[in-house]
C-alpha cells in the first residue's frame, strides 16, 4: 500500500465523475437478493462507483472465493486478509442469482486465492457448470486472477467454456511493482496468450487498464499494442479512483475527451470491442458486446 495521502493534497474530483445516486425499487430487490444468498459483489467489496447503477437495473458482478484476498494490490478496496474455507454450495447461489435476476450476460470473477494450490480455477470451473446448468443460454464472462500462471489452473476455466476470459493488465508495464501485488506485467500477458491459444478461436479474450496513475501516453499506447500482440480482443480503459487513504494517489484525472482518443487508438490497433471512459469499469455494461452463448 501507499503511504497515507494528506487530504489537503488529495485532487479535488471533477464534475464529470460526480454521479447522482440512483435509488429504485430494483436497487432494493438486487441487494436484498444477494443479502438472501449470501452471496459476494465486486460491486461492494471494491467500492466500484457505479455499483448504484449496476443494481438499480437488476445486474451485478459475483465475486467467488469469499472476499479476503491473499494479496494486497495498491489500487483495490478488497481486504487482504487470510482467506476462509471455500463454500461448497456457492456456485449453486450463484447459478440461483443469476436466474433469478433474469441475466442473459453474468460477470463472475474472484479474490486471489494464492493459498490454494490451483488458485481457486476449480471454484472458477464449478461455478461456470452450475450457472450454464440453471441458465442455458447464458453468456458467461470470467474475471480472473493470474493463477501465478500455472497451465492446470488455466485449463481448468478452459474446460467450463466461458465465452469471455477477462483478465486485467490494470496499468503499464512501469507502474506494475508499485500497483500489483506480486503480479507481473508479462505473466499477465503470457495468461492471455495462452487462453487465446488453448480457446481455439472459441473464447474471448478480455483486459483493462486504469489511468490516472503516472502513465504516460507513450507507455499507454505500448501496453495496448502489448496486449494486442496477445491477440487480446476486447480492452476497457477506465480513471482510476483512489477508495480509501491508504491506497495509491490519484495522479490525474483523464478527461473524457482524452478517453475518446484512447479509445479511437485502440479501435485502430484492432481490438473488436473497446470501452473507454472516466466511469468504465471492467463488467461495467458488459452485456453491450452481444455475443452469442456457447452451447
Amino acid at each position: 500500500m501507499s503511504e497515507t495521502v494528506p487530504l489537503q493534497q488529495r485532487k479535488r474530483i471533477p464534475e464529470w465523475l460526480r454521479l447522482k445516486l440512483p435509488r429504485t425499487s430494483a436497487f432494493t430487490q438486487t441487494r436484498g437478493l444477494l443479502e438472501e444468498l449470501d452471496l459476494h459483489t465486486v460491486c461492494e467489496s471494491a467500492k466500484c462507483p457505479n455499483h448504484w447503477e449496476c443494481w438499480s437495473k437488476g445486474t451485478a458482478t459475483f465475486m467467488i472465493a469469499g472476499d479476503r484476498c491473499t494479496r494486497a494490490c495498491g489500487f483495490c478496496a478488497v481486504d487482504t486478509a487470510k482467506p476462509l474455507p471455500l463454500e461448497g454450495d456457492e456456485p449453486n447461489r450463484v447459478a440461483e442469482a443469476t436466474f433469478r435476476l433474469k441475466l442473459k450476460h453474468v460477470v463472475i470473477t474472484a479474490v486471489a486465492r494464492d493459498d490454494l494450490e490451483d488458485g481457486g480455477a476449480n471454484h472458477f470451473h464449478e461455478t461456470i457448470e452450475a450457472v450454464r446448468r440453471r441458465n442455458p443460454g447464458i453468456v458467461i464472462e470470467v474475471l480472473v486472477p493470474d493463477f501465478l500462471d500455472k497451465d492446470h489452473s488455466l485449463q481448468k476455466v478452459l474446460d467450463a467454456r466461458p465465452e469471455i476470459f477477462n483478465h486485467n493488465l490494470e496499468t503499464v508495464r512501469r507502474l506494475t511493482p508499485q500497483v500489483r501485488s506480486r503480479a507481473e506485467y508479462d505473466r499477465s500477458l503470457t495468461v492471455l496468450r495462452k487462453v487465446k491459444e488453448r480457446g481455439e478461436g472459441k473464447i474471448y479474450t478480455k483486459s483493462g487498464i486504469m489511468l490516472g496513475l503516472g502513465e504516460s501516453e507513450e507507455e499507454l499506447h505500448e501496453a495496448m499494442q502489448d496486449l494486442r500482440n496477445v491477440q487480446c480482443d476486447i480492452l476497457t480503459l477506465g480513471q482510476y479512483l483512489q477508495p480509501s487513504l491508504c491506497h495509491l494517489p490519484v495522479v490525474e484525472y483523464v478527461t473524457p475527451e482524452k478517453f475518446d482518443e484512447y479509445g479511437a487508438v485502440a479501435r485502430e490497433m484492432g481490438f473488436m470491442h473497446v470501452a473507454s471512459g472516466p466511469m468504465v469499469r471492467s463488467s461495467y455494461h458488459a452485456d453491450e458486446l452481444n455475443l452469442p452463448a456457447g452451447e
